[in-house]
């Protein structure tokens, strides 16, 4: 399979569209810029939406599901939440198709116009802040933490799979506070559970910061984020929290009655993540053998390989890997015995070290024999031969090491491709070799406008652990008093 794979010096792009199609993950769909997730690639978003759900409900937070389609007028109560995403909308206009008359097949009913257009979701915060306001009262209403698992459509032009398509599967948090010191605490609080995420389970080291006005979320007052750098030097944005202020509580007239007995308008938040992980995951730690999965969040974190000649040692290796199986499933790991006569070994060990599975045991005659077993370790790809009775204890520390070892070379790439630019000559330079770039900006709107035009960088951030640090802009020389990042960026 990696015969057939594009490396990442000679096309990045294509070398991660071949392995996500190779690799089982996704595909195109028949509908122009939607992909069909298949099941090894939904087996993954499972293990990402399992324990992202488990995270959310340790910290309160209950899900609850709000409706696909959103009035028009919704979306007009908040001008720059529709100003933000009005270019994104698929809108719905009729309810019903008919016979073409001239036997032309299926046509839309003009009849059948409705009095007023849905939109199909792009984010829920219209909708459900329409729904919260039936929901809250008092005081004692509050806090209400809810998350909601569901798809979201925003028309995309161009697209790539898992990145950016028209359709994609998302989480996305809303919640309702009596005071602005306990809605910025949420906010804060819930990048800080996608950054334990993406560091702890992705092995992807992440920075954390808040957006610059250009870059905030439509309707936001303050867009707290965590961005992940590719092995191309470009930067992801990994997940994003919103501190909404009272923008949405105004627009739907949400209003509580307070302890002092008064009545005020609610302080909100909204946070998401989404298919765009899966992306990250392939670019941060993939190679030109293909898939490279940590082993948090492999389906199969262990497989197990016969080596055979005949059909009688077929029978006893086979018989051995079931009990090797078993074994290490009593320690809770995910592990499959690959069984198949109608592939060769080769074809085997060539199919699950492309699809990123990170640990290989291969049992031949001489291994029955010998009571041991070949490991394969899809990270560094080196071998060690292993005792079979030495097995529970070494597996188990190899999967930890594997995973340790992704997110320690991750971060160490990240570290070689950081720099610190103080002239606008240099930022230009170094913007077209890639990687995250330190420099110090003037604050306003327009020359990050300028440099987002001129060089196609946008800040990705204002580091939360940046020091205060005074200097000069890179692009207009004003005074500055702290660096941030800029990347080129999917």
């Amino acid at each position: 399979m990696a015969k057939d794979l594009s490396t990442r010096e000679e096309n990045y792009s294509q070398w991660y569209t071949d392995i996500v199609t190779k690799a089982d993950l996704a595909e195109n769909s028949a509908v122009r810029g939607c992909m069909v997730i298949k099941p090894y690639g939904y087996a993954i978003w499972e293990r990402m939406q399992a324990e992202l759900d488990k995270m959310f409900k340790d910290t309160g937070h209950q899900n609850a599901y709000f409706p696909l389609f959103i009035p028009k007028s919704f979306f007009s109560k908040e001008a720059s939440h529709v100003e933000g995403f009005a270019k994104e909308c698929a809108v719905v206009t009729h309810y019903r198709l008919k016979n073409d008359e001239n036997g032309k097949g299926i046509v839309v009913d003009e009849a059948a116009k409705l009095e007023e257009e849905l939109i199909v979701r792009p984010t829920s915060e219209t909708i459900i802040w329409d729904t919260y306001r039936g929901w809250i009262q008092s005081y004692r209403d509050l806090p209400l933490l809810i998350n909601q698992w569901a798809n979201v459509v925003r028309w995309e032009m161009r697209t790539r799979l898992f990145l950016r398509t028209a359709e994609f599967l998302w989480q996305e948090g809303h919640t309702a506070h009596a005071t602005r010191e306990e809605a910025v605490a949420e906010a804060e609080q819930m990048l800080r559970v996608y950054a334990e995420f993406a560091e702890s389970w992705m092995a992807i080291p992440v920075l954390k910061g808040v957006k610059s006005a250009n870059e905030r979320f439509a309707g936001a007052v303050e867009t707290y984020c965590i961005e992940a750098m590719m092995q191309d030097g470009k930067a992801l944005q990994a997940g994003t929290s919103h501190f909404l202020g009272q923008n949405f509580a105004k627009a739907f007239d949400v209003q509580f009655l307070s302890k002092e007995n008064k009545l005020e308008h609610v302080w909100a938040t909204s946070w998401g993540v989404s298919t765009r992980l899966m992306g990250a995951l392939v670019m941060t730690h993939s190679d030109d053998n293909g898939l490279v999965l940590p082993p948090k969040l492999a389906p199969i974190q262990v497989v197990i390989v016969p080596i055979y000649r005949n059909e009688e040692q077929y029978r006893a290796i086979c018989d051995k890997g079931l009990e090797i199986k078993k074994q290490l499933e009593k320690l809770g790991l995910r592990v499959k015995l690959d069984d198949r006569d109608t592939q060769k070994p080769g074809f085997k060990f060539n199919e699950w070290e492309f699809k990123g599975v990170p640990v290989r045991l291969a049992i031949g005659p001489r291994d029955l024999e010998n009571g041991t077993v070949e490991v394969a370790r899809r990270d560094t790809l080196e071998k060690e031969v292993l005792h079979i009775q030495d097995i529970d204890q070494k597996i188990s520390h190899l999967l930890d090491q594997i995973q340790q070892n992704l997110f320690q070379k991750a971060l160490d790439f990240r570290t070689a491709n950081t720099f610190k630019v103080d002239s606008w000559e240099e930022f230009k330079i170094q913007i077209e070799k890639g990687g995250f770039i330190e420099a110090h900006w003037d604050g306003t709107a327009e020359t990050e406008q300028f440099i987002k035009d001129e060089t196609k960088a946008t800040i990705r951030l204002i580091p939360f652990d940046g020091e205060a640090e005074a200097g000069k802009c890179v692009f207009s020389g004003k005074p500055s008093a702290r660096r941030v990042v800029f990347a080129r960026s999917y």
